[in-house]
């Protein structure tokens, strides 16, 4: 059995984050003293690794949990894992289309500002215009 600050090292989350993810039913509750310290069991640790793999490849809380509830599903189907990973692939891949776009607006305004003294700014008037 860890305790909290062991499990922080182990799987590198903060302390807070682990209180979090039991505030919010994420990981399984782990064992308390009479004390009141938790103890952490391998099951759970298992499960803040899995859940910072989750968040780490840009899983949100509620797909980490769904995640998890196969993680811990001996009989789930891969398929359904793999749909889940598909749907974030392509949110991910429409994230960065619309902050390619974003870049490339805020480059051409950039390049249309002279960076002077003067008042004028065509960056400020592009953004008015919205032409971001």
């Amino acid at each position: 059995m860890l305790t909290i600050g062991k499990v922080s090292n182990q799987t590198g989350l903060s302390v807070k984050a682990i209180r979090y993810y039991e505030s919010i039913g994420l990981i399984s509750t782990p064992q308390r003293a009479e004390n009141g310290y938790r103890y952490y069991n391998n099951t759970v640790l298992a499960e803040l690794n899995f859940v910072k793999g989750a968040r780490g490849a840009g899983f949100s809380i509620n797909e980490t949990k769904e995640l998890l509830e196969l993680y811990r599903d001996k009989n789930r189907a891969s398929v359904e894992v793999k749909t889940i990973t598909l749907e974030k692939i392509s949110d991910l891949q429409q994230r960065i289309s619309a902050m390619t776009n974003m870049v490339d607006t805020l480059q051409i305004l950039a390049q249309r500002c002279h960076g002077d003294q003067n008042s004028q700014c065509s960056i400020l008037d592009g953004l008015e215009n919205n032409q971001s």
